[in-house]
């Protein structure tokens, strides 16, 4: 079975469009005339990331809104006992996003074909992320998945809030910055030139900031489109480089060890990591299975990499507690909730205590960082004004030497 996309003409001779589930193109035809529906055209959908993901990557993709929907919908029909075919095929039915259905078609497609479902969500990694995937595996492996997918339905669901909250508070300071640069620029193309020509025909000594004010203008005014394409061109190359293991595992490490970045960077893959083990704990994956598919959610892959190390000490029969000591990656306070939980045999209850502990000071360093945002444009911005104006405003004042 695959997924066909459809353009038909209904009875009355409407032009409508859809998705329909069908072995080939001649029994889709069969399914959409069943229907009274004239085709026009059918297509089959890809189910394989490699066919557009590559060159445009954006259409693979869909809102965070539908797939919290979906995911939420795969858990309750999954832990009803559902099977994962006739889930996907229900929740497929459903929806009225033709992507989303044509996905979900695809997906079930490959499970029929013999493929586990964390072996399908692979055909689209820019939709269900490494997080996700791991966790629906370590579910399969475990017969856990019902658990696990409402785990996910919730992990899904806060995660797109607290990406609203952030964008949201950053949404001001973002268009604050744009518009008070744009300004800038403008002053320095198209004002800045008139002003400083007037004191500039005196033959006077002007002061330094306005002489470094008319050498920026000049610099804008001739290089300024040059110089604009070469930050655009840094910022592919970067993100290119980034592609790249190596060179990503040197930038990670950068992350995880400067002064700057080390703190945001230790809190936020702790949260990853301690959120998702405690997921899967609680959902009685064993804690192998678990360790190996929390450290495929941590982002830093230096951190991930220590995490791996811990892995391997842990499945050789060292505590999970020393082994995530060692790796010096962890805080205090995590390290020691393990180990009491260890001690006393309420693992998946410490981590779990754990891990709520976690996000929440993981929030409150976010909501101190976007709260510092504004402030600090609003200073930066003001600080550029102000020198702007005084480079205007002191050969004004010294007008009369000017003049003699």
């Amino acid at each position: 079975m695959a997924a066909f996309s459809y353009q038909a003409l209904d009875p009355n001779g409407r032009n409508t469009k859809g998705i329909i589930e069908a072995n080939n193109a001649a029994d889709a035809r069969k399914a959409l005339r069943a229907r009274q529906l004239m085709p026009v055209s059918i297509d089959q959908t890809s189910s394989k990331a490699s066919t557009s993901q590559s060159s445009f990557p954006w259409r693979k993709r869909i809102s965070n809104k539908a797939l919290t929907l979906l995911t939420r919908q795969l858990a309750t029909l999954i832990g009803s006992r559902i099977s994962i075919e006739e889930a996907l095929k229900t929740v497929a039915d459903q929806t009225r996003q033709a992507q989303v259905s044509s996905m979900l078609l695809n997906l079930r497609a490959s499970v029929l074909d013999g493929r586990s479902f964390a072996q399908a969500l692979d055909d689209y990694p820019q939709v269900f992320g490494e997080y996700y995937r791991a966790s629906v595996a370590a579910g399969e492996a475990s017969s856990q998945l019902g658990q696990v997918m409402d785990h996910l339905s919730d992990f899904v669901e806060n995660r797109a809030k607290n990406r609203q909250t952030v964008q949201l508070a950053l949404l001001y300071p973002a268009i604050l910055a744009l518009v008070s640069l744009a300004v800038i620029v403008a002053l320095l193309t198209f004002v800045v030139p008139d002003i400083v020509r007037v004191f500039t025909a005196r033959g006077a000594d002007l002061p330094w900031l306005t002489k470094s004010l008319i050498r920026l203008s000049g610099f804008i005014t001739t290089w300024g489109p040059l110089a604009l394409l070469g930050a655009v061109g840094l910022i592919i190359g970067a993100g290119l480089l980034l592609r790249q293991p190596a060179f990503r595992l040197h930038w990670h490490q950068l992350l995880a060890r400067s002064v700057v970045t080390r703190a945001f960077t230790m809190k936020a893959n702790t949260a990853q990591f301690a959120g998702t083990l405690a997921t899967l704990v609680v959902s009685q994956v064993p804690l192998m299975d678990a360790l190996t598919a929390a450290a495929k959610t941590v982002p830093n892959l230096h951190i991930r990499d220590k995490i791996t190390s811990a892995t391997t000490r842990v499945r050789e029969g060292v505590p999970l507690s020393q082994a995530l000591e060692a790796t010096q990656v962890f805080p205090p306070i995590l390290v020691a909730m393990v180990a009491s939980g260890e001690a006393g045999g309420v693992l998946d209850r410490t981590l779990t205590r754990a891990a709520a502990d976690q996000s929440r000071e993981l929030k409150a360093l976010v909501s101190t960082l976007v709260a510092l945002v504004e402030p600090a444009v609003l200073l930066l911005m003001g600080g550029i004004v102000m020198l702007l104006v005084l480079a205007i405003l002191l050969p004004i004042v010294n007008l009369n030497s000017l003049v003699g």
